[in-house]
């Protein structure tokens, strides 16, 4: 997909940041929308189907940890990226975040080049399609790699991204530790730098929408997922 079909969705209540971003999206050739507030954004999003979010966390009204679960809530959003926009010294807002359903943070205030260099390995993301007709039967659930879905009970559970590749990297090592290093390596790239309790957030919610206690945790290594 050519940057001139990619759709990438602004939301800031800064008319500056806006611009600064805006700018230097458009530059590279990405269509762009702009929106002020949480209301708008959805709206936006509902309307235009970006393939990527990039969403201010403190903003009046509708903040964006609203805003971010708000579109998670939409069935044909399922897929966008979300990343938030994080000024230094909101690391507390990146649990709530990624509970949300956010994907990526990206600190602001960022270079041009660089912000341009993380937008683009976050398109990466949106593009790695699971391969078609690819389920995984397990005890407990299947899962559906061609529709992002799980199905426990005859019941489809929808995961975000982020926590189906984290069930499917577990999966697919079953009764073997997987570190938290190589979690994040092969599920966020050596090159995105979230926060240490990343993992187990994602961790908690992928056991409280299953319900499975099989995602066992290893102190101090990691994770790894028990088909017994």
């Amino acid at each position: 997909m050519e940057n001139n079909e990619i759709t990438i969705l602004l939301v800031d209540d800064e008319a500056d940041i806006l611009e600064f971003l805006g700018y230097n999206l458009e530059k590279e050739g990405f269509r762009v929308l702009k929106a002020k507030n949480g209301e708008k954004a959805v709206k936006l999003a509902r309307e235009h189907k970006p393939q990527l979010i990039i969403l201010d966390v403190m903003m009046p009204g509708i903040d964006g940890i609203e805003t971010c679960s708000r579109i998670r809530n939409i069935p044909e959003l399922e897929g966008t990226v979300i990343a938030f926009l994080s000024a230094r010294g909101e690391d507390y807002s990146q649990i709530a975040g990624f509970d949300a359903g956010a994907d990526d943070y990206i600190t602001k205030p960022i270079k041009p080049k660089l912000f341009i260099s993380r937008v683009q390995a976050l398109l990466r993301r949106s593009k790695e399609m699971p391969e078609p007709g690819n389920i995984i039967v397990l005890k407990e659930f299947t899962i559906d790699k061609d529709r992002y879905v799980v199905v426990k009970d005859n019941v489809e559970i929808t995961l975000v991204r982020k926590e189906f590749e984290l069930l499917q990297f577990l999966v697919s090592r079953p009764d073997k530790v997987v570190t938290r290093e190589e979690i994040f390596s092969n599920v966020w790239g050596e090159n995105v730098v979230v926060g240490d309790r990343t993992i187990d957030v994602h961790i908690r919610r992928i056991r409280e929408k299953l319900g499975i206690e099989s995602i066992k945790t290893i102190k101090g290594v990691g994770y790894k997922f028990d088909e017994e």
